[in-house]
């Protein structure tokens, strides 16, 4: 089974985010062809939150995944480690509350939560599954979780021409977009080392999640998993 986490320091992590914050969001429309907006659409739906719920939105990044929460009255905090992604996003949503916080040591009560949700967020983490431990702590009991995250094709010919794009044209077409590489070649390779569809449902059981299930979207380019806090 490929590693389910990185031998990265988390302080490398958010330094490397911080040098692409400021066209962070545009590199990733081009590098997914668009398919990012209907992952984020998906992503909202399964988590199905209501006004005046309150949930947590780890991974947050400038927030734009959190922005379509707090318009629809949810009570969303927007919660990331990188401080260039949070000023980023404060400064263009100055109304939401942005939280700067490590997800393996979370700065929030237990059961403070209806729901938490991260958004290819998860395999920068260095401990996976203390991090799963750590969104269940602060979710309260029949709260759920829906984790949005590259994952392996489930067509084994389209995986090998997955797998030599992420290796060789992201980090190209990152270069000209983003004029950093680096960090989309350690994305590259985050996405090719991490756990595949059935391999993530474990750890989110592992970690105490109950009713664990997982959907495909873009033929397994990205899986939505799903969990409930037991009562």
């Amino acid at each position: 089974m490929p590693r389910a986490s990185l031998d990265k320091d988390p302080h490398d992590v958010a330094a490397m985010f911080d040098g692409v914050a400021g066209r962070y969001d545009r590199t990733n429309d081009v590098l997914s062809l668009g398919q990012d907006r209907h992952w984020r659409r998906a992503t909202l739906a399964a988590l199905a939150a209501q006004p005046g719920e309150r949930v947590l939105d780890l991974a947050a990044g400038t927030g734009t995944s959190s922005e379509p929460l707090a318009d629809a009255g949810v009570r969303v905090v927007p919660c990331d480690l990188s401080l260039g992604m949070l000023s980023v996003g404060k400064r263009r949503r100055p109304d939401l509350g942005f939280v700067a916080g490590d997800a393996t040591a979370l700065p929030f009560a237990d059961a403070s939560f209806d729901a938490v949700t991260i958004s290819f967020g998860l395999r920068n983490v260095v401990d996976t599954v203390g991090a799963l431990e750590e969104m269940l702590r602060v979710t309260r009991p029949g709260g759920r979780i829906v984790v949005c995250e590259f994952s392996s094709p489930t067509w084994a010919p389209f995986r090998t021409v997955y797998s030599g794009y992420l290796m060789k044209a992201l980090p190209a077409v990152a270069r000209a977009v983003a004029r950093q590489s680096d960090a989309y070649v350690y994305l590259a390779e985050s996405i090719r080392d991490w756990p595949d569809q059935v391999a993530l449902g474990g750890l989110l059981k592992r970690a105490g999640w109950g009713q664990v299930a997982y959907r495909n979207l873009s033929g397994g380019i990205v899986a939505l998993h799903r969990g409930v806090r037991p009562e």
